[in-house]
Parts: structure tokens; sequence; C-alpha cells
């Protein structure tokens, strides 16, 4: 059973490290929850006996994760690519390493900035007392990563959460288990079980573990499991950061270079076989532009996957659940009259679970791949005549994830940027967005809730907590009961001045 906040709350607190793990463990005692339980506890514990880590302390687990992350990443580029069936390590060491030390570097050079404590302005009226803003620990921090890029999107948060001063818990998905059993081997080996931990398990435990009484609490998935994982959190008011997902569009403009932004669509989309949150899931484009813009693709598949197959740099996709369920979005949308095109001579590939990029021309509104997040190598192609009806198709569905805009025209640019909502947007290309250290990178909507990246992850991993300091000379007495005249004049004086 979950711990109820209530109880947490009455039993531990101002205990001591070793009755503040006791105490926990002893609430709602479930054999199978025990050792998710335990190991709660021991961070717990840990955060108690050190609420606010110094400098050296965060930076001595920053390098600790940086050395654990180059000793693992041989085994990790095999356990990935095993997990998968087949993903080029080129991919792994792009997507999925290298994110992490950019990130590493990004946050060492700057988190001595971040910690410190800043004086902030004072109202006339207040003064001479003084306001300051504290970043404090949040306590300890769970992170449940998915299986598309396991060593990013649960690294990349600890990161933010250990430069905050918390402690951390990841639950890699069930979905990729020998990178999931390395990590957890390697973070074992590399900090303290009152530092961070990684537990390994089913959806059954992945369940238990959203209900744990996290102080913040990061999820990255679909839309749907976000739900459940949000109304998990809430019952013990765990504030959560969601990265979801959904359908995000790539518009290429009139005034685009066709071939160029066709290529970098394409590398885009194709990147880990489409297995990507912010992969392009549909394109709008010019009406007349469209018999120029299959040939581009089919151009652009052909350069940069010759063949499909048995090529080492193409990947396939992780499970044969998931190659199934876009063999069946294809089945539907020919049903309902699409034209379905392959933009590369080879068939899909039922051995290698290789998926060749497809286009859908043409889809209508009730078809699956114009309602699910595609999550694989599958493009609707959608037309328009003017600007206008892009903006109004894009904010008639869920606010998407991510939001590509391909062109020259910088009017009609900041028009489609202003008039939309997207998580994050990349112009000219796709994707690059995600990995700006100086940028915020969340979803809104049904894509997602919550930021974060350099300072947004160590912000969003903290307290902000506002200090007032009242002056020995303040004049706040005047404002003491009785009240008479004198209170209301000054009332009214505040009115004026602000």
């Amino acid at each position: 059973m979950p711990l109820k906040p209530q109880t947490y709350d009455d039993r531990i607190v101002r205990l001591s490290a070793e009755a503040f793990m006791s105490a926990v463990l002893q609430l709602q005692p479930s054999a199978s929850d025990q050792p998710l339980r335990a190991a709660f506890a021991r961070l717990l514990a840990g955060f108690e006996a050190e609420r606010d880590p110094s400098l050296a302390v965060r930076l001595d687990r920053l390098q600790r994760l940086d050395a654990m992350l180059t000793r693992m990443a041989p085994a990790m580029l095999q356990a990935v690519s095993d997990d998968f069936g087949h993903r080029p390590p080129e991919v792994t060491r792009l997507a999925d390493i290298l994110p992490v030390q950019m990130t590493l570097r990004h946050t060492r050079r700057h988190l001595r900035r971040w910690m410190k404590t800043r004086r902030m302005p004072t109202a006339l009226v207040q003064r001479p007392g003084w306001n300051r803003l504290m970043r404090q620990p949040l306590g300890v921090v769970g992170i449940v990563s998915p299986w598309n890029y396991p060593g990013m999107l649960a690294l990349t948060p600890a990161i933010a959460a250990l430069a905050a001063g918390n402690r951390v818990m990841i639950k890699p998905s069930e979905i990729g288990p020998r990178f999931a059993e390395l990590l957890r081997e390697q973070v074992a080996q590399s900090f303290s079980a009152d530092e961070m931990v990684v537990i390994t398990g089913d959806a059954e435990l992945g369940r238990a573990f959203v209900a744990l009484p996290f102080h913040h609490l990061l999820f990255t998935g679909s839309t749907a499991v976000g739900r459940q994982v949000a109304l998990a959190a809430a019952a013990n008011l765990t504030p959560v950061t969601l990265e979801l997902g959904g359908k995000s569009p790539a518009i290429l403009s009139a005034s685009c270079a066709l071939e160029r932004s066709v290529q970098r669509l394409v590398a885009g989309k194709l990147l880990n076989a489409g297995q990507t949150c912010i992969a392009p899931d549909y394109v709008l484009l010019p009406r007349a532009r469209v018999d120029d813009f299959v040939a581009a693709v089919q151009r652009a598949h052909a350069a940069l996957y010759p063949t499909v197959a048995a090529n080492p740099d193409y990947t396939s996709i992780a499970t044969e659940r998931h190659y199934r369920r876009l063999l069946a979005l294809l089945d539907d949308a020919k049903a309902q009259g699409a034209t379905v095109l392959p933009a590369h001579a080879e068939a899909p590939s039922d051995a290698t679970r290789k998926l060749p990029l497809q286009l859908v021309l043409q889809p209508r509104a009730g078809m699956r791949v114009m309602q699910e997040e595609i999550f694989g190598p599958i493009l609707p192609v959608l037309t328009y005549e003017r600007i206008d009806e892009v903006i109004s198709y894009v904010n008639g569905h869920d606010r998407p994830l991510a939001l590509y805009w391909f062109g020259d025209d910088g009017a009609e640019r900041e028009q489609v940027l202003r008039q939309t909502l997207a998580g994050g947007v990349t112009v000219n290309d796709t994707l690059w967005h995600i990995v700006q250290e100086d940028l915020p990178f969340g979803g809104v909507g049904a894509s997602g809730m919550g930021a974060y990246h350099g300072e947004w992850g160590f912000r969003a991993f903290s307290k902000e907590t506002g200090v007032y300091h009242q002056s020995p000379w303040s004049a706040s007495k005047l404002l003491f009961p009785p009240y008479g005249r004198t209170f209301e004049r000054l009332t009214a004086m505040l009115r004026r001045i602000g």
C-alpha cells in the first residue's frame, strides 16, 4: 500500500535519522513494497541528516556521476542495442551519452551562481527591511524514465536534482531491462544508498513507486500514463514535472528551401526510427508542393539510409508489440482510403523489426495516425493554402510537445510562433531545442507540465524561499491594534504609494 501523507507527517517529523528510517518502514507494512519503501526511507534519512549540502558535496556527486557514465559507456552501448533488438552505438553516444556529459559540464560551471542566496528588491514602504531569495533542496526526488532514450532521460533530471541538493530515486522502464540493470549496478557502485538509488521492476512496481511521498516527481512517458502518475502524486500532494508527448507538427512554409528542409526533417524523424517524444509527428506543407516534397523525402531517405533491414545505422522498433502497432496504424489508414506511400524501396522487415519511413498522404481526422502519437517512422502529410489554416489546425488540437517551422519568411515565422503554443520550438531544423542548456524544456497541457534543463532543472527541484528581514526601526507597530485614526491614515498612504 502507498504511504499516506498524513501518517508520514505525524510519525517521522522531528525524528533522528535512524528513527526516521524506522518510522517510515513501520507505516502500512507490505511484503511486496518493503524493498521499495526501505530504499525511500534510507534516502529520506540521508536528506534529514544533511538538508543543505555544500557546493563541494554537490560537485563531488556530479563528478562521481560523470566518472560513472564514462565507466559504463561501453557496456551501455551494448545494453541499449540489445534492448532495442538493434540500435547503432552512434545513436546512443549522440542521444544518450553526449547530452548527459554536456549537462554535467554546464551544471558544474554554473552551480555556484545558482545556489547563491540573492538580495531582492524591497518596496519603499517596507524599508529599511530587506528581501532575499533562498534556493533550498526539496528532499527526495523520484524520476520515472522511459525506454527510448534511457540514459539521457534518467540521468539529465538526476543531475538537476543532485545539483539542487536532493536525494534521488530512479525507476527506469521495464522495456529496457538490460540498461536498467546496468544503471542499477553502476549507481550502487558510485553512490551510497542514502544518496541515489535505481529501482528496477515491472509496471506494478512502477505504480507503487509513483505512490511514494516524494518531494518532487518527474515522469517522462505517454500522456495516458502521465495522467495516472499525476493522480497518484496528487494523493500525497507531490509536485510533478510531466514530460509527455503528443503530435508535434512540422510546418513547411512556402518560403522554405525544400531540399535542405526535407533532409533535416527526415533526419530528425528517423533518428532512433522515430521513437522520439519530440519527433515530427505530421507535416503541413503548401498544396502545390506535395509532389516535390515526396520526391525530396525519397532522396533524403536514400541518402541517409541507402538500405534499411541490414543497415547498422538504422534502429529497430524496440518491441514486437510496438512494431505491430505501427503496422496496424498503416493498415487502418489504408482501410479508410489514405494513400500510404513508402519513402524507400525496401519493405518492412519482420525479422529485424525495421520499418522504412512511410508517408500517409491526406489522412482524415478519424484515422488512428491522426489520433495517436505515432512514435515510429510514419509521417502523415497535410496540405494548406494559407498559413492561417495551419495556425487554426494546430490550435484546434492538444498543445504539442514540439513545433517545427521551416522557411525564410521572418514575418510568417513570428506569426506562427506567437499564435501557437508548444512545449518547445526549433526553427529550420528538428529536435535541437532539447539539448539547449540555456533554454527550458517542458510540455504544456496534454504534452506535459513543468520544465527542466539547465537552471530551470535546478529550480524545478528546489524550493525558492522568499525571506523578508524586518528592521529594528520598522514602523509596522503603527498598524497594530487598537485601530483608529493613525491606522486609517497609514493605510490610505500605503494605497497611494504602493
